[in-house]
């Protein structure tokens, strides 16, 4: 089955709703002008197979109209055009929101009219009407605070009109929409509050706003506020060139919010319409909201708002097949993707385990903190860690303990890398060779390698692992001092830990909230802000050059060393998996649609700063189906026990930690079927 014919290729069938903002042409009192404007951006934006699109407020007759929305034949106007427009829906899929004077009860509102399909399905009057500074609307308009279960007759037509409409779409039950109109949003109580707490997982503000110094900052706060406060999409648009300047300037901004999250925005001060598009996902707030208890909450305190709204049934013609996805995906969702606060990100997440350690030293008063040191990414990064907690609490660097402990797998250039650290960082450095312990245990339990065959088994593997745990809680003991753990996040995921007596088990496990490829940024971020000496960033530089690799086979004839990627899949891919599978409870095959549109090919999308070039990797969907059916099984099904025993450590990231204290609690002896079948069933092969 080709892309253009398999649904796992459609946007649609993973719970996106493709937005759009439009400034269309605008010409002062000239309804039929504007009028076939909107009607040209309704057919570029059917092109492009926007399912919404938001216009300014009052678009349909311009917004500084002044005295002249007062007269009767121009609201007539007004009101024809509005068939126009109705009319010209009828073939086009997205579900347009226009902007337009109208009259209801011998009462004149500013209002906001959603239409789809051929229909006008609905009218919301503005609620708030600016009255200070250069504003006059209550003037000219009525507040439509009060207007609740009414109707509107527009050309001959009655339709739902009132602020307690939310739209529902028939073709996708997560897209709810929530219509608010300008100073609504400026509003100590907007609308789009109750909007949301009623279901509405789209909010639109058609807006005139005009344009001052810092007003664009401005906007941007309220709407990323109100995306995050209450998890929703904010889709905002507002009056561009053409409206009139006599006292006023129009920017024509743009922009789309998701839980906080700008996902897109138009280019301000254009004299031509520019559509802004963004693909929303109403399945990911979704899953936002049904995580965040307060939301239930605040549902309940105000009184149940979905009880007294009203939703209106809106058909569309939403485009099927392959649209392509039309949004920032994040390659490593774990990652500070913020370029110009890429340093302040790490800084912070580097200090929380900073700070976590010093208090754990500071309750215990220990005489020695004990780390193995393997000369990989966890253990060098664990050390980093430890220098600056015992820097900042004026304690000698030799307190820390470090023992590099060589076992059948180790490589010289590994141990090189341990002994060049532990001096780096003057600590106490010691090593111990693992092997003759190891052999001694592999003897008495009668192992086959210690018969002299090449068996190189879990078992094999687990004794070395122990041994070097069981060797770091007797010298912590001896040395009146505790251990501090070196694993991380995407290992507890996957369970790559050994249980119990093994690198599972700590005293204070400083990297359990850090999964593998944030430790490689914190770690180039120590590098570039120049936390050490030029030979100890070296030394940092050569851990980051070398292979993931557990060390406990030994070097094969060629050379080869064991690689944890070949046998558990790339981490970058394990933890695109882990943080939308564990923060968002998205589906498998979503995910699998995400990381096919985020990995597929090194030239599209943003990489973080400072990323290396030769470490840019690309990954077609055989690859992620394979990888993600081998996640999803260690995830699910096979680690949860090991999780659930894990010491303290401290969460550093919102995408969240595994502690069955904190974000995550789960069954140890759970199946993952459901999550594998549903991979199954909706990802091609």
């Amino acid at each position: 089955m080709s892309s253009d014919t398999h649904p796992f290729y459609d946007m649609h069938r993973h719970g996106y709703v493709r937005c759009a903002t439009s400034t269309p042409e605008v010409r002062t009192a000239d309804v039929a002008y504007n009028c076939a404007a909107i009607i040209d951006e309704a057919k570029r934006a059917d092109a492009a197979h926007v399912d919404l699109l938001v216009y300014p407020e009052m678009c349909l007759s311009s917004y500084m109209l002044d005295d002249l929305v007062m007269q009767t034949a121009f609201l007539e106007r007004v009101e024809t055009a509005v068939a126009e427009v109705v009319e010209a829906s009828k073939a086009l899929s997205p579900v347009l929101i226009i902007g337009a004077p109208l009259m209801a009860n011998g009462q004149l509102y500013n209002c906001a009219l959603v239409i789809a399909a051929g229909k006008l399905l609905g009218v919301v009057p503005k609620s708030y009407l600016p009255n200070y500074r250069e504003f006059y609307e209550k003037r000219w308009y009525a507040h439509g605070r009060n207007v609740k279960g009414a109707s509107i007759r527009v050309n001959g037509e009655d339709v739902p009109f009132g602020t307690d409409l939310v739209f529902a779409s028939t073709r996708n039950h997560r897209f709810k929409l929530h219509v608010e109109i300008c100073e609504d949003m400026w509003s100590p109580a907007p609308p789009a509050i109750e909007g949301a707490l009623a279901g509405a997982t789209i909010c639109t503000n058609l807006s005139a706003s005009n344009i001052t110094i810092g007003k664009s900052d401005e906007r941007h706060l309220y709407a990323r506020s109100h995306s995050a406060r209450t998890s929703c999409a904010y889709v905002y648009s507002a009056a561009g060139h053409g409206e009139s300047t006599t006292d006023h300037a129009w920017d024509g901004q743009g922009f789309i919010f998701e839980l906080g999250d700008l996902i897109a925005e138009s280019e301000r001060f254009k004299r031509h319409p520019e559509l802004c598009v963004a693909d929303v996902d109403v399945e990911r707030i979704h899953g936002d909201r049904i995580r965040n208890k307060t939301f239930d909450d605040a549902i309940e305190a105000a009184g149940r708002p979905a009880d007294r709204f009203r939703f209106i049934q809106m058909a569309h013609n939403p485009k099927p097949g392959d649209i392509g996805l039309i949004r920032p995906i994040a390659r490593f969702p774990f990652v500070p993707d913020r370029e110009h606060k890429l340093d302040e990100d790490c800084y912070e997440a580097f200090n929380i385990q900073v700070d976590g350690l010093m208090r754990r030293v500071e309750a215990t008063n220990p005489k020695s903190l004990v780390l193995g040191i393997s000369g990989g990414l966890d253990s060098t990064h664990a050390l980093i860690v430890a220098a600056k907690t015992v820097d900042r609490l004026g304690l000698p660097r030799d307190m820390i303990r470090c023992y590099t402990m060589p076992g059948f797998g180790t490589t010289d250039h590994t141990k090189s890398n341990a002994w060049k650290l532990m001096e780096a960082f003057h600590t106490h450095a010691e090593e111990i060779d693992i092997r003759p312990a190891a052999t001694r245990m592999l003897e008495d339990i009668g192992h086959a390698f210690a018969g002299g065959e090449p068996v190189y088994d879990v078992t094999f593997e687990n004794v070395q692992a122990g041994l070097r745990t069981d060797y770091l809680f007797r010298l912590a003991g001896q040395n009146n001092g505790f251990v501090i753990g070196t694993g991380d996040l995407s290992e507890l995921a996957l369970g790559w830990c050994t249980y119990g007596v093994g690198d599972q088990m700590s005293h204070y496990a400083v990297n359990s909230g850090v999964p593998k490829t944030l430790i490689q940024h914190l770690i180039r971020w120590a590098i570039r802000s120049e936390q050490f000496t030029h030979e100890t960033d070296a030394v940092l530089q050569a851990v980051l050059d070398t292979e993931i690799t557990p060390e406990l086979v030994p070097v094969g004839e060629k050379g080869e060393v064991q690689s944890t990627e070949a046998k558990v899949g790339p981490y970058e891919l394990n933890d695109f998996f882990l943080h939308n599978v564990m923060r968002w409870g998205l589906p498998p095959s979503k995910v699998a649609f995400m990381a096919w549109h985020a990995w597929r090919d090194i030239e599209r999308g943003d990489w973080p700063a400072h990323f290396p070039e030769a470490a840019r990797n690309e990954y077609d969907l055989p690859t992620i189906r394979k990888w993600m059916e081998s996640f999803l099984r260690r995830f699910f099904q096979f680690s949860q026990f090991k999780r659930s025993a894990i010491p303290n450590g401290p969460k550093v990231s919102s995408g969240g930690a595994l502690s069955p204290r904190g974000d995550w609690r789960a069954p140890s002896d759970a199946v993952a079927y459901v999550w594998l079948d549903e991979l199954r069933r909706n990802v091609p092969e």
